[in-house]
């Protein structure tokens, strides 16, 4: 009866390692994932604060376009209107 005691407790220790070692495992890659998850996410946001920063001078172009084209207009009214 001992030995089957002690052959119970050597297979819920083996049991309990593998467990371990498969929970570490599962650790390590969930850790991988979530590094590359994070390093993913920081090129995304270069990527989208570039691309605002393009549509932002875009903007500031048309902007520009729109001032002079409403000074020229400002002018043309002001040369017949009086």
């Amino acid at each position: 009866m001992v030995g089957v005691a002690w052959a119970a407790i050597g297979l819920m220790a083996a049991t309990l390692a593998s467990l371990v070692a498969a929970l570490f495992g599962l650790r390590t890659e969930f850790r991988g994932q979530f590094v590359e998850l994070r390093s993913e996410i920081a090129e995304l946001r270069a990527e989208m604060r570039e691309g605002f920063r393009v549509q932002g001078e875009r903007i500031d172009a048309q902007g520009a376009r729109i001032d002079a084209l409403a000074a020229r207009i400002d002018a043309h009214i002001d040369r017949h209107a009086g």
